[in-house]
């Protein structure tokens, strides 16, 4: 079988057209569908249905793009193994996250690791789904909660609070709440019920509230806590954001101190293969040594 015309259909496959392959194989949209065409022949098999707004697979195609996206998958995975044997710290490293902490926590960090570190290239994926770290779509990730799987090495970062809170604006507008049951007459930000949520009980506090999510007209519901949190800013309402999000903001002001949310524990995870990798170790090192001096 063809190494080159195998990566080609890889490489259609993915993106779905002819074209938009050749802009990532640098090639014109014409040799793409010869490649194609040519390698359909040589297989005597059709791999795609050929349609106006693109290109769909075949089951033969759908069967052979499952094995050659295993197949780059495990190529990906060796070559890092293969740096990692170099005991050099020079490469990429890719590193995924929820998109709220990257923002609002890691990113003010970063110049400080890239003077540090100049050497290594990273990368950020910021994603609320779980990328599978076995399969290389990322060297390591910070989650916000204890990983399952057993070939995972994991070191915990330590908690992250939660502070009920409200913009200066609205608490001036519409006055503070003195307790838990005053935040009935109030606007809430919160996390929609259905959402793909970050961490456990985004929406503790209406719980504790015992206040009901469906057709409340109180609630402005958003699947993004870094929205929720400029919503809070810019005097939306009252909501739960995590406590170092709450402090870096003057325009807000934490209330209710007595309403406490359960913390959320912080995990810095990596595949068992990587554990001789000296990129991924700097940096955990350096996100141990920030938390250790600025927490969350």
């Amino acid at each position: 079988m063809d190494w080159d015309k195998l990566r080609i259909f890889h490489m259609v496959a993915k993106a779905g057209s002819f074209t938009h392959a050749g802009e990532t194989l640098n090639l014109s949209q014409s040799a793409v569908s010869r490649h194609i065409s040519s390698f359909e022949e040589d297989l005597g098999i059709t791999l795609f249905h050929r349609h106006a707004r693109g290109l769909l697979l075949t089951e033969q195609g759908e069967l052979l793009f499952k094995t050659t996206s295993e197949i780059f998958a495990k190529m990906v995975m060796i070559e890092g193994k293969l740096s990692d044997a170099r005991d050099s710290t020079e490469g990429p490293l890719t590193l995924t996250m929820v998109e709220f902490m990257a923002t609002s926590w890691l990113t003010p960090h970063l110049p400080d690791f890239h003077r540090a570190h100049p050497e290594i290239n990273i990368s950020l994926l910021l994603d609320d789904r779980i990328f599978n770290l076995g399969m290389r779509e990322a060297d390591a990730a910070i989650r916000l909660h204890k990983p399952e799987q057993s070939d995972l090495i994991q070191r915990s970062l330590g908690h992250m609070n939660f502070s009920v809170c409200a913009g200066k604006s609205y608490l001036k507008k519409f006055g503070t709440p003195k307790s838990v049951k005053d935040l009935k007459d109030h606007t809430l930000v919160a996390f929609p019920d259905q959402a793909l949520v970050p961490y456990k009980n985004p929406n503790c506090v209406l719980v504790k509230a015992g206040i009901e999510m469906s057709n409340n007209p109180n609630l402005i519901l958003i699947n993004s806590v870094s929205t929720m949190f400029g919503a809070i800013k810019n005097g939306a309402g009252i909501g739960v954001v995590p406590s170092f999000m709450a402090k870096s903001a003057p325009e807000i002001e934490v209330i209710l101190p007595d309403i406490s949310c359960d913390p959320v524990e912080i995990f810095f995870v990596y595949p068992e293969e990587r554990r001789h990798s000296k990129r991924i170790a700097l940096f955990r090192d350096f996100l141990i040594d920030r938390i250790e001096k600025s927490g969350f």
